[in-house]
């Protein structure tokens, strides 16, 4: 039988990136950061399934660190009667230089944080990335729909 490397240890079949596609959607970008998030076993697995759900998620700060809420982590079926809860609030990990940065920027009016993507990184830990974001008005939501179908039909004339 042969020694499997030391670097295939940490490679995994599927990779997880979910993504919030209405965050783009909804709000210009201006600085992204990525975050570890707190969860509990059943958790993570549930995330190595895809079972997450972003779309009505926000972070905020309570105490001087960053919290995200309204995250649905699905129930993991496999998991005993200890389950855990879907909706609760999650702790994000970030740097003190970082977290003093976005407080400072969260001053200006409108704007906000946001988690645009979860997966797993190399090392098998859920990774949030986090967006320091502004709001799109209604012309701007336009012109990024009007952008989107120029570019499919571009794409459509290439082949």
């Amino acid at each position: 039988m042969a020694k499997k490397n030391s670097k295939e240890k940490h490679v995994f079949a599927k990779s997880v990136q979910i993504k919030n596609r209405r965050a783009s959607f909804e709000y210009h970008f201006l600085d992204t950061y990525i975050a570890g998030v707190v969860l509990q076993g059943s958790e993570i697995k549930s995330i190595r399934m895809g079972k997450v759900n972003m779309q009505d998620a926000y972070c905020y700060f309570k105490n001087g660190e960053l919290w995200v809420k309204q995250l649905n982590i699905s129930t993991y079926t496999n998991a005993t009667y200890n389950n855990h809860e879907p909706t609760r609030e999650r702790k994000l990990l970030l740097s003190k230089r970082e977290l003093k940065k976005l407080e400072e920027r969260l001053e200006e009016q409108g704007l906000t944080v946001i988690p645009t993507r979860v997966f797993i990184n190399d090392r098998g830990w859920a990774k949030m990335e986090v967006a320091l974001a502004k709001g799109k008005k209604l012309y701007d939501k336009r012109d990024s729909l009007k952008e989107k179908d120029l570019k499919r039909e571009i794409d459509r004339t290439k082949y």
